[in-house]
């Protein structure tokens, strides 16, 4: 959709971000003491471009993510997308899921419903666009390098989510619940109007606090 808009605007966006600080992970101050848990993608390397397969120039699918280091106190995961280079005062939500198994696991592909899948029966919240969906990359062209940030979260408890809990009802649980956090980032950027994605060769997860 934003593919669309022309450079000049992203162009004069580029100051405009809702910026890394703002995320999550960042905002919560878990990793000082606290455990840490190892969140990545075989689809690609942290810090690395995302495969066009994931963003909204391909099939706009969810990439598969898999993690280690769930500490033993944990009752339930939360899985939180944001876009750390938003041009909106706060980072945009691409996917929420909650209730996740409270262990060491993985998410295969496709795992969110997105345009043309179903999914695989997530208990998915609501992204920025208010869909219980993917939100796959979208960056606008000219605006520069965006961060997607995938963040994991171990809670000590199995909260009562709504049934489409949005970013500030996560926000709310984890900082009543949260024991350990871990991230990884990839990258998506339309510098000249069309989408520069760089397949990356799959690597390991990335070590995040």
């Amino acid at each position: 959709m934003l593919e669309k808009l022309p450079d000049a605007i992203g162009q004069a966006l580029q100051g405009v971000r809702a910026g890394l600080d703002e995320i999550a992970f960042n905002t919560l101050g878990l990793r000082e003491g606290m455990a840490s848990i190892t969140l990545g993608s075989l689809a690609f390397a942290d810090h690395a471009p995302i495969p066009a397969r994931y963003t909204a120039d391909g099939e706009g699918l969810s990439p598969p993510l898999q993690w280690t280091g769930v500490p033993p106190g944990a009752a339930s995961l939360v899985l939180l997308v944001e876009d750390a280079d938003s041009p909106t005062p706060n980072p945009l939500v691409h996917a929420i899921a909650v209730g996740l198994p409270a262990e060491d696991g993985s998410l295969a592909e496709a795992a969110f419903p997105s345009a043309d899948n179903e999914g695989s029966g997530l208990h998915a919240g609501r992204n920025s666009y208010l869909q219980t969906a993917w939100l796959p990359p979208d960056p606008p062209p000219g605006h520069g390098v965006h961060r997607y940030a995938f963040q994991l979260f171990a809670l000590d408890a199995m909260p009562e989510f709504s049934e489409t809990p949005g970013r500030d009802e996560v926000m709310e649980q984890l900082r009543a619940h949260a024991l350990a956090s871990g991230l990884s980032i990839g990258t998506c950027e339309r510098p000249d109007g069309s989408i520069k994605i760089e397949d990356a060769a799959p690597a390991g997860p990335a070590v995040a606090g």
